[in-house]
């Protein structure tokens, strides 16, 4: 299928000169899309650092790299590089910088990771003005039925096909699984997926040692989706401090097992302080149907807020709302930090309330 920051990455190659950093979660499909803009681009060099030939190359500098496209024999078009989960490599940050400060006029530039901005951005030198982020995300209902939709909202309504719906909330958006909808094939994905998470992604990229105990604080988060989060008592159930749990459920969004929702409150400083809510990116994970269901309308509405905000049309985010007497609603988006619609689940049919 085709997913819809294909066309977006191509618009984006012909008026931008910065490169493009398209983060998302192992086995959503970035290098798929990755190779598809490729195939699209006239000259294309794919550099995968997890290819010893590949690392090889990155490590002897900017140059080596340069040189092994021929780029002096290439004076049609700007050729289009391909960097794959380069950010394990440690000087991956003045690697890019040194190539793009030197080359930027000659060829564009595609960074594929994933792992978020949070560890794309950390440390040392800065990438400010030589990069746009991207979030690729698992297929939604949108995705289904118009991927291509330019509109803010689009206001009519469209029919999703019922075997599409009942794979999609079964088998969860990520585009293998869902395409293939088989239990058994389902099982061994998600397993293989979170022992990459958990065996290799947390040791190559963090400092964490207690990889059991923070595969018991996943469980958690997974059996309270959409719950509101209490740190002190998951400290508690998974005995170490809540600096620690603080710590390490940012390594857990960072890797894309989970996403945070904050509520809502005009006063942000009282905000911070309340409990917010977390759901899984892999919302097939979740047992309880109920969940299930409100932690996929989450993922959609997490998908548009990334897309609007990426693509230069305001700045979007999403919240829930809980006042003093435990009235809720389940999300609010704002736009430029100021409430624009809001969303009530009841069952399997929302609301929605516009101020806009």
């Amino acid at each position: 299928m085709q997913r819809y920051l294909l066309e977006e990455s191509i618009r984006y190659f012909q008026t931008n000169r910065q490169m493009l950093f398209m983060s998302g979660p192992r086995q959503v499909g970035k290098t798929t899309v990755a190779k598809k803009i490729g195939e699209i681009w006239k000259n294309s060099n794919y550099f995968d650092w997890d290819n010893l030939s590949h690392r090889k190359t990155i490590i002897n500098g900017p140059d080596t790299v340069i040189k092994s496209i021929g780029i002096e024999q290439l004076s049609d078009r700007s050729p289009l590089m391909i960097f794959n989960e380069i950010h394990k490599y440690q000087h991956w940050r003045n690697f890019l910088k040194g190539l793009f400060d030197q080359y930027e006029s000659a060829a564009k530039f595609l960074v594929i990771g994933s792992a978020s901005l949070q560890v794309f951005s950390r440390g040392g030198d800065s990438l400010m003005g030589r990069y746009f982020p991207y979030t690729l995300h698992p297929v939604s209902v949108g995705e289904c039925t118009n991927p291509n939709a330019d509109e803010l909202i689009d206001s009519l309504p469209k029919e999703i096909h019922p075997h599409t719906w009942d794979s999609l909330i079964k088998f969860g958006g990520f585009p293998e699984p869902f395409l293939r909808s088989e239990q058994r094939f389902h099982n061994r994905w998600q397993s293989l997926r979170t022992e990459h998470l958990f065996r290799e992604d947390i040791r190559e990229l963090t400092r964490i040692q207690e990889i059991s105990q923070i595969e018991v604080l996943a469980e958690y988060l997974r059996l309270q989706v959409g719950q509101l989060t209490s740190y002190s008592s998951l400290a508690r159930k998974v005995q170490v401090s809540v600096d620690t749990i603080r710590r390490w459920i940012s390594t857990l969004e960072s890797l894309y097992y989970c996403f945070k929702l904050k509520p809502w409150h005009r006063n942000v400083v009282r905000a911070l302080r309340k409990e917010p809510k977390y759901y899984l990116w892999d919302w097939s994970l979740v047992s309880d149907s109920g969940a299930r269901y409100e932690n996929l309308v989450a993922s959609a509405l997490l998908k548009s807020v990334h897309w609007w905000t990426e693509t230069g049309l305001g700045h979007f985010d999403l919240h829930f709302v809980r006042d003093k007497q435990k009235n809720e609603v389940d999300f609010l988006v704002t736009r430029d930090k100021t409430p624009w619609f809001a969303m009530k689940l009841y069952g399997c049919l929302y609301t929605r309330t516009c101020n806009s």
